[in-house]
């Protein structure tokens, strides 16, 4: 299903082709992420568990988000709130604006379902652009604290630096 078209780029919904393109892209770029996490997004879509939006540009794909109907771990599991993951957009069509039109067919989708939204967002400074674009779009953080591997990390608790530490922002339509 396309989503929106224009200047160039197309935001649709995943096409299996799609996975083969993802794991070489993100492979040419050195970023690790497997061709069965692809697999694994395509199968859960299939199944209505998962909504991917791809970005393409001139037929190359370009970036993806995933919409889960709702979380299973975080401050919101269990709730019936979607949770948006896992927002990508390749190094070379970065600052181009693909990753806001991903999040505005991705929150559209969402408002289909809830009246609510919400994600988790890595703390460390690679995170730092998309933090920034969150904060523009209207998400505050939820009040929890900080998490860590998916608990709620406790004041004075150590951890590492690295993409399992996130703050969950929320967003109301």
């Amino acid at each position: 299903m396309i989503h929106s078209n224009e200047n160039s780029i197309i935001i649709r919904s995943m096409e299996k082709t799609d996975i083969k393109g993802f794991a070489d892209a993100f492979a040419a770029q050195n970023w690790y992420k497997p061709i069965e996490q692809f697999n694994r997004y395509y199968n859960l879509q299939k199944s209505k568990e998962l909504k991917v939006i791809v970005a393409e540009v001139n037929n190359e794909v370009a970036g993806y988000v995933t919409l889960y109907p709702s979380a299973i771990t975080g401050p919101f599991a269990s709730k019936s709130i979607p949770e948006i993951v896992d927002l990508n957009v390749l190094i070379k069509f970065q600052k181009n604006g693909i990753g806001n039109r991903l999040m505005n067919v991705i929150e559209n989708v969402a408002k289909e379902e809830s009246d609510s939204v919400f994600l988790g967002v890595g703390l460390h400074n690679g995170y730092g652009p998309a933090q920034r674009m969150y904060v523009k779009r209207g998400y505050i953080p939820d009040g929890s604290g900080v998490w860590y591997k998916g608990e709620r990390l406790e004041q004075y608790a150590e951890c590492a630096n690295d993409d399992d530490l996130v703050l969950y922002l929320l967003k109301q339509f």
